[in-house]
């Protein structure tokens, strides 16, 4: 075949005619090296050789990337494979695929913690409960929304205990990182980093169990630090609590607050002692009056049903029934009450009772049950508590009508303790409370 010396201008100028499927021009130069043309595309430069006796030709690139010169050393760096025995093909494709995993390497390393805490959130969903999902949700929230209520003024909220770790690289969440945000923290909330810091802690034990994520955290769980659990301190026991002489002037506070069922909403509370979140996620569904029973969602067990005792019948039977939900608004998006904190803080401002949370009634049906000596575990079970001994767990099964004997008694207590007086023979929603 003929060899020609490159030039810019042959180079340009070369062409394949019509009548040919393509036509090669070689340069006396470089050995190997060629220019390809073809009808149906542009001009490229082509190295071909032999390799074991076999034609070897691979394409270099195109003349308007490669220079003339460029193209003339890279055939010849090809020849030079050639001749110590290597196929430069195979050393192309070994190149390639190193290039590919450096690549791959490199996007994990540049994850950030966001983006990986994104793909967690979405894998384990299924496998957590509403409050537990949202409080992952919210402690990971970017501040700098524009918002009037609970920013002290700023009229914007501001990030979240965990919302600074999102944009660094995983890689770099290190254990020295991680003390240095637990510090930080805890000077101005240490109740919500706590909370933060237990989800980032199975957050990266999650991560060194995954394949593509364990090598950013092949250092161990690094919020396992005894340094940062020591700022971040230990929690306070919270003896907040209803005292049995404090009955007459909460019921009596909260029976005057406007809204009817954010009053229902607070005195089921107390007298079923379930959670906060589990008394608002009532639904009508959840209500059986044939056998007067409430289905409550338990965070523990799925769902356990109580007893509907008289009077938190009365309050139910009651309501207006607007949507699907017991405690229903009509102002809320979601059409069920949001938790009545402040309605609840200026009932307890009225009846002079300082630091009842609502939490604390919950533990206000646990303490006031005391006084009535009922079993402990009933109480454990119309609470939604484990049980906490091998007789309970294995042994002991009370159906509805068992627990309704002991709950009509604890809520008979309460109310006599508070002064309320009630006729359960009325109809339901035909309430009728007057005061002792």
């Amino acid at each position: 075949m003929a060899k020609v010396v490159f030039t810019a201008g042959r180079v340009s100028g070369f062409r394949c005619a019509p009548d040919k499927a393509q036509a090669f021009l070689w340069d006396v130069t470089a050995p190997g090296l060629g220019l390809r043309a073809t009808n149906a595309g542009k001009p490229a430069y082509i190295f071909q050789s032999r390799y074991q006796d076999k034609t070897v030709r691979l394409t270099i690139g195109s003349p308007d990337v490669w220079s003339i010169k460029q193209a003339q050393d890279k055939a010849k760096d090809l020849q030079r494979l050639i001749d110590i025995g290597k196929d430069p093909r195979d050393v192309k494709r070994a190149n390639l695929q190193a290039k590919a995993a450096k690549q791959a390497v490199d996007a994990t390393n540049a994850l950030t913690v966001g983006e990986v805490w994104t793909v967690y959130l979405a894998a384990r969903k299924p496998h957590w409960g509403e409050r537990h999902y949202h409080d992952h949700s919210v402690l990971s929230r970017a501040g700098g929304e524009v918002a009037q209520r609970g920013t002290r003024g700023r009229k914007v909220t501001i990030d979240m205990p965990l919302a600074p770790l999102l944009a660094m690289p995983l890689r770099d969440l290190t254990t020295p990182v991680i003390e240095s945000w637990a510090a930080t923290q805890a000077t101005t909330r240490p109740t919500s980093a706590r909370l933060a810091w237990r989800l980032l802690k199975a957050f990266l034990g999650w991560c060194a169990e995954q394949a593509e994520y364990a090598p950013l955290v092949a250092g161990g769980n690094a919020a396992k630090s005894k340094k940062a659990r020591e700022s971040l301190g230990k929690a306070g026991i919270k003896q907040d609590a209803l005292l049995k002489e404090q009955l007459p002037v909460w019921f009596d506070a909260v029976r005057q607050i406007q809204n009817p069922v954010t009053a229902a909403y607070l005195q089921t509370l107390l007298l079923t002692g379930a959670r906060p979140g589990e008394v608002l996620g009532l639904r009508w569904d959840d209500i059986n009056t044939k056998w007067r029973g409430l289905t409550i969602r338990d965070k523990v067990e799925g769902t356990r049903v109580i007893p509907m005792t008289p009077y938190v019948s009365q309050l139910l039977a009651s309501l207006p029934k607007r949507n699907e939900w017991v405690f229903s608004s009509t102002t809320a998006d979601a059409g069920t009450l949001t938790i009545p904190r402040n309605h609840h803080t200026a009932a307890c401002k009225v009846a002079a009772i300082d630091g009842l949370t609502l939490h604390g009634l919950r533990r206000s049906f646990k303490s006031l049950t005391e006084w009535l000596e009922i079993p402990a575990g009933v109480v454990a079970q119309i609470m939604g508590h484990k049980p906490s001994a091998t007789a309970e767990k294995h042994y002991t099964v009370r159906p509805l009508d068992l627990l309704r004997v002991h709950h009509e008694k604890i809520e008979a207590w309460i109310l006599e303790q508070a002064g309320v007086s009630f006729d359960s023979a009325i109809e339901p929603g035909k309430l009728r409370v007057v005061a002792g």
